[in-house]
């Protein structure tokens, strides 16, 4: 396929591995047919692994560096984009475009910033309407995070704020699967406060005590920070060995699939790709009514919202769905076409190239 659009980069400078570095890979991936594609990553970070190991196919460069304002990535920055002529820049994360204004100085580039998650604080003070004043695209995965966009950040002149939902790709699932016994409820992320772990193992408590069998699987490596507070909620469980910690794992999807319910009371998200592939799979989901959760009702999903971190709402709504669990499949198994339409990759890679030059 011949290249339609000019050179571009995705840059991601989180070591971390969670949904932002993700998607920043699979944007890498989706956009690649289109133009000469880079992405700049971290020295030794998850991203940087995963590429080595899995695309080779799509340039990489990577960077060592300690601060996310300094010359470390100013001038290494300003060297890729110089050595690939690039003109398009996506850039998934925050902090380090301190040090990208300053990259991109008297060049020509087309600059979008992905927004994934929710920001509390407005960011509109002179230094940061300077560093974000070279915007050309704020670019916002669901409504939700557009209105949040619209309040934090500064906005230039020339800037744009675009609503593109994320996409990724579907397994075909052809039939809906039995309940299991006993019933399987899974959480897939990584496992840090704020993303609902510690709420899903508390409301737990309320199939313990109506003797429903269940094991709740929480796929996703463990934050350092969160370790002793997850230790300290369990011990205090009598249905502890109810609960699994798997890990970093790389067969999420065949976890999801030989699972029922998808537990997922995060305090705050964007819009989660966990939740989306759960619902692609058919599996019963459950979150709180926060964020883009009502976003997802108004599209026309069907899954359970509890009030907003009320945990005896969701003990409450966790019974009510499990006693119901069979009907409850055969609904949210009419999930799957709907989100593999609003959803679709085709549509994302189109909105994207909208915005390359």
């Amino acid at each position: 396929m011949s290249h339609t659009k000019s050179p571009t980069a995705v840059i991601c400078l989180s070591p971390n591995n969670g949904g932002m570095e993700i998607n920043s890979i699979k944007m890498a991936q989706k956009l690649s047919p289109y133009c000469h594609l880079v992405l700049i990553a971290q020295k030794d970070s998850f991203i940087s692994k995963k590429m080595e190991e899995d695309h080779k196919e799509i340039a990489l460069e990577t960077i060592k560096f300690r601060s996310t304002l300094g010359p470390a990535l100013i001038f290494n920055i300003r060297k890729f984009v110089r050595k690939h002529g690039i003109k398009n820049v996506i850039f998934f994360g925050a902090s380090e475009l301190k040090s990208m204004y300053f990259s991109f100085l008297g060049l020509d580039i087309n600059l979008m910033v992905v927004h994934g998650t929710t920001k509390s604080h407005p960011k509109k003070d002179w230094f940061h309407r300077l560093i974000y004043s070279n915007v050309r695209y704020h670019v916002a995965i669901c409504d939700h995070l557009a209105k949040n966009v619209r309040y934090i950040f500064p906005f230039g002149k020339k800037c744009e704020l675009k609503r593109i939902y994320s996409s990724f790709e579907f397994k075909d699932i052809s039939s809906s699967q039995g309940i299991h016994t006993p019933l399987r409820l899974i959480h897939v992320g990584r496992i840090v406060r704020g993303k609902g772990q510690i709420d899903g193992i508390k409301a737990c408590q309320v199939l313990y005590d109506n003797d429903i069998e269940f094991e709740f699987s929480l796929v996703g490596e463990v934050a350092d920070d969160h370790k002793q507070e997850l230790i300290a909620t369990l011990d205090n469980l009598a249905y502890k060995e109810n609960i699994v910690f798997t890990g970093h794992v790389s067969d999420v999807g065949k976890r999801l699939e030989n699972s029922d319910l998808f537990l997922f009371p995060s305090a705050g998200e964007g819009l989660s790709n966990a939740f989306l592939e759960a619902m692609s799979y058919g599996l019963v989901c459950i979150a709180y009514n926060n964020t883009s959760f009502p976003e997802l009702k108004e599209l026309g999903l069907h899954f359970h919202m509890a009030a907003d971190q009320d945990l005896e709402d969701l003990k409450s709504v966790l019974l009510k769905t499990v006693k119901n669990i069979t009907t409850e499949k055969a609904l949210s198994f009419e999930n799957i076409k709907k989100v593999k339409t609003l959803f679709s990759q085709e549509r994302e890679i189109l909105e994207y190239l909208e915005l390359l030059i």
